[in-house]
């Protein structure tokens, strides 16, 4: 446990410095955006941007593939073992989308107050001022990107890069065929039952209301079922 104990705090405080460079880049950017727009416009009323969240998606995801990358070859040549390697990257993930999710969540809400044309994403979707749900969806949404791109990455280093080929034609394939069945193969009724179920899913009732957490189960299942195939590929995953 000590070990474990030992590389997850390694994880976590080497990648928190990173967390502070992104934001500082993200908002001086986003400061000279609005200062542009202003000088324009001639009002302060408009960020310049929208959805400031996506950002850390993308950065999620860098992170995601960086985590297998970077951290699996250093720590698994330094005898640590696959599973505290897996979990030590969990811990990481879990870090870091944590804090992130709660400065997005407290900006997000903060710009929409002080500024009502910028627009977060999960206020978007779901409504302001419901600061915990909001901490929540967001944290389970980088998390979820962070295992998707974290199971890419191991994948590749396991199957090599023809997996995300066949992977690639497997998706288009498996959306041309749920829309041709939508289309002109299930009855009116079933797939209207269906799409109420996806909606449902996401939180949005037959009955026109919103469900806060139906969302963040969904978002919770998914990301399970991703760190349960991740887990499944790094137990077998060699150096190349």
């Amino acid at each position: 446990m000590k070990k474990l104990r030992i590389v997850i705090q390694y994880e976590c405080v080497t990648s928190f410095k990173y967390i502070w460079l992104f934001y500082a880049i993200e908002y001086a950017i986003v400061l000279l955006i609005a200062v542009v727009v202003a000088v324009c416009t001639g009002a302060m009323e408009h960020v310049g941007s929208n959805c400031l969240e996506i950002n850390t998606m993308i950065y999620a995801a860098v992170l995601g593939v960086l985590g297998f990358h970077e951290d699996f070859k250093m720590l698994i040549q330094n005898g640590f073992t696959r599973r505290y390697i897996y979990l030590a990257t969990l811990s990481m993930f879990a870090f870091i989308s944590g804090i992130m999710a709660l400065v997005d969540t407290v900006m997000g809400n903060g710009l929409h107050y002080f500024l009502n044309g910028y627009s977060s994403m999960y206020g978007a979707i779901y409504g302001y001022y419901h600061f915990f749900a909001n901490w929540l969806w967001l944290f389970l949404l980088y998390m979820l990107v962070c295992s998707l791109l974290y199971l890419v990455g191991l994948a590749v280093n396991r199957y090599g890069k023809r997996i995300l080929l066949y992977s690639g034609a497997a998706l288009l394939g498996l959306v041309l065929i749920v829309t041709a069945m939508f289309r002109y193969i299930l009855p009116g009724e079933t797939a209207r039952s269906a799409l109420n179920f996806l909606a449902g899913a996401m939180g949005f009732m037959s009955d026109g209301t919103k469900h806060l957490g139906l969302p963040l189960l969904t978002l919770f299942l998914i990301t399970a079922v991703l760190e349960l195939g991740a887990y499944a590929v790094i137990r077998r995953t060699e150096l190349r």
